[in-house]
């Protein structure tokens, strides 16, 4: 096995993935982007939330909005709904793991808020159930997807916004992902604070 093929591969499928999102994705980017500078303009919060890598995701989404991104500015309310141990366990095991990040919507989550729901298939049935609460709760929804967005795609409303990565596979979109969170971050401070 040539391991230096198999990394430029991954190197060349990558930048593939990225040059097709490139031609599909500015538009509903800015558009949540915007959407998100106006929520927290208005004085709301962004919550977050996915599993695994997407879980990961959600955080570094949150923490760049409340640390800062790349400039000094004021902190920004964003809430990841992964990172509470004992809260995620004890709904897991109190009610069904479908309902650890929908339970929390429904203490944290008010009209006027957004949801940022990150799913690689769109079909992971908390994320789902998180949609849904959100809704309920007069939440804005983000989706980040990718193959061809699965069950949220269909349960998103005419107000929420979709961001789907054109690939199959799982760490292509995750990659995607990070750099699409990272415009969200820029395009925010752009337009909260004209940096």
């Amino acid at each position: 096995m040539n391991l230096t093929h198999r990394i430029i591969e991954h190197f060349q499928h990558s930048l593939a993935v990225k040059q097709q999102a490139l031609q599909l994705l500015p538009k509903p980017i800015a558009q949540a982007a915007t959407a998100m500078a106006l929520c927290l303009q208005s004085g709301h919060k962004i919550l977050s939330c996915g599993n695994g890598g997407s879980a990961g995701d959600a955080q570094h989404f949150s923490s760049e909005l409340l640390n800062r991104f790349e400039v000094e500015r004021p902190a920004l309310p964003a809430i990841a709904l992964t990172t509470d141990t004992s809260t995620l366990t004890s709904i897991a095991n109190d009610y069904h793991y479908d309902r650890v990040f929908a339970r929390q919507i429904e203490a944290l989550g008010q009209a006027g808020d957004m949801l940022l729901a990150i799913s690689t298939s769109g079909n992971s049935a908390n994320i789902l159930q998180a949609i849904r609460v959100a809704h309920a709760q007069g939440m804005r929804v983000v989706s980040l997807s990718g193959k061809d967005g699965g069950a949220a795609a269909k349960l998103l409303q005419e107000s929420d916004i979709e961001v789907r990565v054109p690939a199959q596979s799982t760490a292509r979109i995750q990659e995607v992902h990070l750099l699409i969170i990272h415009c969200f971050c820029d395009l925010i401070d752009q337009q909260l604070f004209s940096i």
